[in-house]
């Protein structure tokens, strides 16, 4: 295999959609889907038929696929992968599944307004997760942890009005064994997973480290049918989702530059604006007390000349009564008009 250097090395590039695409690669087999249902909820369904696939198309993702969601018995299932933790699944499950029972409604001929109540399947969302930094086996994920905090009026007495969880189930290799020892292919996914990062971390580029865990895994007999049978239009596909990652990280390097440049003439202004408030506040305490110290002396030198003026006519009665009535005072320095 030849061997070439390039710039896109190290585990940080197998973290995106590339992974995504395999996981819903394998979980599009029926079979194994109803393989992975009765592993996680204990159940026995063996006929592949019974799962009705309801997947809707970029409701959510704006111009990604959603996992996979479909029925079977009487629950609705909405199942995702992740490659990091998202606290915001449960905001997007929310809005998908609103769009499932809106399809659901509709495709039974339900009527919205009618007197009867109409029955649902029980909703069901699992989100699988093959982070790269620890995390527990499994986690559930809120929607009311997302609302803002009300006090007072309006607040409710019985709790918001609304709750979503998501359970985030961590499937690296070695996690939810158990789930995994019920559902072969879900835990050949994740061997594959592992053998990627695995080369990666030996300093190979991304389509080299594709290259050479898929053969490891052929040898290994690991997914061995899809890669044997689709080999190239797998790494294809990794290869496109993975270029069109590094084209979205490129997008938002450029968007939070000019953000930042924004927000950094966003702050200028702000601060001009402070500076000026705050040079205004504080010209207006000087001046203030520049001005009644400026009056104070004013004061003072038209009361001396009164006094000086009431001595010299010898008005000691009149000095006297203007130290105590002011308005007296007043009528002193208009009558000896001093300003």
């Amino acid at each position: 295999m030849t061997k070439k250097k390039s710039k896109y090395l190290g585990k940080r590039y197998f973290n995106g959609k590339h992974k995504d695409f395999l996981f819903r690669y394998i979980l599009s087999n029926k079979r194994v889907l109803l393989e992975l249902y009765n592993a996680l909820n204990g159940t026995e369904y063996r006929n592949p038929d019974d799962l009705i696939i309801n997947t809707l198309e970029d409701v959510v993702y704006l111009g990604y696929k959603n996992d996979l969601s479909f029925l079977i018995g009487n629950t609705l299932n909405l199942y995702e992968h992740q490659s990091t933790v998202n606290p915001n699944m449960p905001l997007r499950g929310l809005l998908y599944m609103a769009a499932l029972y809106e399809s659901y409604v509709t495709m039974q001929g339900e009527n919205l307004y009618g007197a009867k109540q109409i029955p649902l399947p029980f909703p069901q969302y699992i989100v699988f997760i093959n982070a790269e930094k620890e995390m527990p086996e499994q986690q559930v994920l809120r929607l009311s942890d997302a609302f803002q905090k009300v006090s007072g009026e309006g607040s409710g007495r019985s709790g918001p009005c609304l709750e979503v969880t998501a359970t985030m189930l961590n499937i690296n290799h070695g996690h939810n064994q158990e789930i995994l020892n019920k559902c072969s292919k879900l835990e050949e996914y994740t061997i594959f997973v592992e053998r990627v990062r695995f080369y990666l971390n030996k300093n190979k580029d991304i389509r080299e480290a594709l290259e050479w865990a898929m053969d490891d895994c052929i040898d290994n007999d690991i997914l061995k049918d899809i890669l044997l049978k689709n080999k190239a239009e797998v790494t294809r596909m990794l290869l496109t989702e993975f270029d069109a990652r590094k084209y979205k990280k490129q997008l938002r390097k450029e968007a939070k530059e000019e953000g930042w440049e924004e927000g950094r003439k966003e702050g200028m202004e702000a601060g001009m604006a402070a500076g000026m408030e705050a040079g205004m506040a504080a010209g207006m305490e000087a001046g203030m007390e520049a001005g009644i110290a400026t009056g104070m002396e004013v004061g003072i030198t038209r009361l001396n000349k009164l006094n000086a003026y009431l001595l010299k006519e010898g008005k000691m009665d009149e000095l006297e009564r203007s130290i105590s009535d002011q308005t007296f005072q007043q009528d002193l320095l208009k009558q000896y008009n001093i300003e």
